[in-house]
C-alpha cells in the first residue's frame, strides 16, 4: 500500500492574534513545520501554533531559515558552513523549548527557503545542517528536496531521512525546484497539482518543465499554507490522496 505524509510550513506570520489558516490546515496534514523566529514567525506566534499542533495530533518540526524576515528567507546569502550549523541548532533549540513547555515532542526538522534549496545543491553546507540536526536530537527526522545532497548528509550522519516533493512548484530536468523567479516555477491548477503528486508517489516519477521524466521519491509532501486558497487545496490534496488508495501517515510514524 502506498502512504505519505502531508507537510506544511505554519507560524510564519507574527503576534499572539495572527490570522492565517494554520488552525483549519492542521485538520489536513500530518506534520507541521513551524517557523523559529528568523524568517518568519516570533515566540508568541511559536506557542500558538504549537499548541494547535499538539491539540490536533500533528507531528511537529522545527522550519529554521535565514536572518531575512523582509525577504521571507527566499533570498540567498553567503554564508558559512559554521554559521549555518550554529543557525539550525539556534532555531531547533528555540522551538523545542515550546514543544517541551506544552508537553509534547518534536518530530522533525525541515529548513526553509533559501537555506533549504541552498543545501539541496552545496554538499558542505548540508552537511553542516545534518551536524546541527543530530547534534541537537539524533532521533529528529530530517526533511530534504528529493534526491538532494541534504537528504545525502542526513544519511550520511545517521539520521532518519524523509525525502520531499511538492504539489505546487514545477521541476527541472535535475531534480532541483524551478526557481521562484521565473513565471512557471508555481502550479496554479489544481488538477495538475494532484496528477504530480499522485504520480511521484505510485510511478517516482515527475515531468520537468524541459519534458523529460526525472525518478524522484515522495515521502512527504510539502503543501504551502501562504497561499489565497491554501485551505481548499489543502483539503482536496487529502480528498485525491484517499481516493487514489494513499494512506496518510507522518513520516516513521509507530
Amino acid at each position: 500500500m502506498f502512504k505519505v505524509d502531508l507537510n506544511c510550513d505554519m507560524g510564519e506570520s507574527f503576534g499572539p492574534y495572527q490570522k492565517g489558516n494554520d488552525h483549519d490546515l492542521l485538520d489536513f496534514v500530518t506534520s507541521a513545520n513551524i517557523a523559529c523566529g528568523f524568517h518568519a514567525g516570533d515566540p508568541a506566534t511559536m506557542k500558538k501554533t504549537v499548541k494547535m499542533a499538539l491539540e490536533k495530533g500533528v507531528a511537529i518540526g522545527a522550519h529554521p531559515g535565514l536572518p531575512d524576515l523582509t525577504g521571507f528567507g527566499r533570498r540567498n546569502m553567503d554564508i558559512s558552513p559554521d554559521e549555518a550549523y550554529c543557525l539550525v541548532v539556534y532555531q531547533i533549540g528555540a522551538l523545542h523549548a515550546f514543544v517541551q513547555a506544552e508537553g509534547g515532542k518534536m518530530r522533525h526538522v525541515k529548513p526553509h527557503g533559501a537555506l533549504y534549496n541552498m543545501a539541496a545543491k552545496s554538499p558542505e553546507l548540508a552537511e553542516a545542517i545534518a551536524r546541527a540536526v543530530y547534534n541537537v536530537n539524533p532521533e529528529l527526522v530530517l526533511f530534504g528536496l528529493s534526491g538532494s545532497e541534504l537528504v545525502r548528509a542526513g544519511e550520511k550522519v545517521g539520521l532518519r531521512t524523509a525525502n520531499e516533493v511538492f504539489a505546487d512548484r514545477t521541476y527541472q530536468m535535475d531534480g532541483t525546484l524551478t526557481p521562484r523567479r521565473q513565471k512557471d516555477a508555481l502550479i496554479i491548477d489544481e488538477e495538475q497539482a494532484v496528477s504530480q503528486v499522485i504520480r511521484m508517489i505510485k510511478e517516482g516519477r515527475v515531468r520537468s518543465l524541459q519534458g523529460t521524466d526525472v525518478e524522484i521519491q515522495a515521502d512527504t509532501i510539502c503543501i504551502h499554507g501562504d497561499g489565497v486558497h491554501a485551505l481548499e487545496f489543502a483539503r482536496n490534496i487529502h480528498q485525491a490522496l484517499m481516493k487514489a488508495g494513499i494512506s496518510i501517515q507522518a513520516c516513521f510514524k509507530n
